[in-house]
């Protein structure tokens, strides 16, 4: 039934335009509509969308406690920018320590499995909290990240979450989101002129070359298959 609803509004509201889905989306999911930002791109797009047409959906993200400087600097300049509030989750703490304490600080080089429970701490964890409460996760999730979601549609049911999810950009392109950021003067992680597409916690996360895959600078020293750290299944 949830993937039935989801084909529904995937039909009604694919070819409308994004401020005006949000718009919908925060009236019919009136305070249970929650949008994730990790301030890349993807998502500098939306929260511009969302803060600049003042529409009421929540806005919140997950500080892993290892992100770059670069990131908490789009961070600040996007509070000073629009005025509006980011909620920010953190993991829990006694996780965090326990697992530091008997792993030290780099276990997620060491194994896959070290590395996906890092993951779960400091983002799983977080975001299940989030979620809490909410009928509606809306990401920056594009087509064209990673062949798992190529299959991925506007509307989704995340079943492991228990959420409908909507993809506001899964047709756009990098070239797309970086145009539309330029044009309306929207900050963004400097990171991405130094090669780096898609920023994570700053030991996971390198820039990539040139023709190398859209994923290669995310846990680099791991199989192109594992690339995933849960978020979206």
């Amino acid at each position: 039934m949830s993937q039935e609803l989801a084909n529904k509004l995937t039909q009604e509201f694919e070819i409308k335009e994004i401020a005006e889905v949000l718009r919908a989306i925060s009236e019919r999911y009136k305070n249970t509509s929650i949008f994730t930002t990790s301030f890349g791109i993807e998502d500098q797009v939306i929260s511009h969308f969302i803060f600049d047409n003042n529409i009421s959906i929540k806005v919140a993200t997950l500080d892993t406690g290892r992100l770059f400087k670069e990131t908490y600097k789009t961070f600040s300049n996007t509070l000073e920018q629009y005025k509006k509030p980011i909620h920010c989750y953190f993991p829990q703490n006694t996780a965090v320590e326990k697992m530091m304490t008997e792993k030290g600080p780099s276990s997620f080089y060491e194994s896959v499995e070290n590395r996906k429970e890092c993951c779960h701490i400091r983002k799983i964890e977080p975001l299940k909290r989030l979620l809490a409460g909410n009928a509606l996760w809306i990401t920056g999730i594009r087509a064209d990240q990673s062949e798992n979601r190529t299959s991925m549609q506007l509307f989704m049911w995340d079943e492991g979450n228990h959420i409908m999810k909507y993809n506001p950009l899964l047709l756009w392109s990098l070239e797309d989101c970086f145009t539309f950021a330029k044009t309306n003067h929207v900050p963004y992680n400097i990171l991405h002129d130094k090669g780096f597409v898609s920023i994570g916690c700053e030991p996971c996360t390198r820039a990539i070359q040139a023709g190398e895959d859209f994923r290669a600078g995310r846990w680099w020293w791991e199989d192109k298959s594992k690339k995933e750290c849960g978020l979206h299944g």
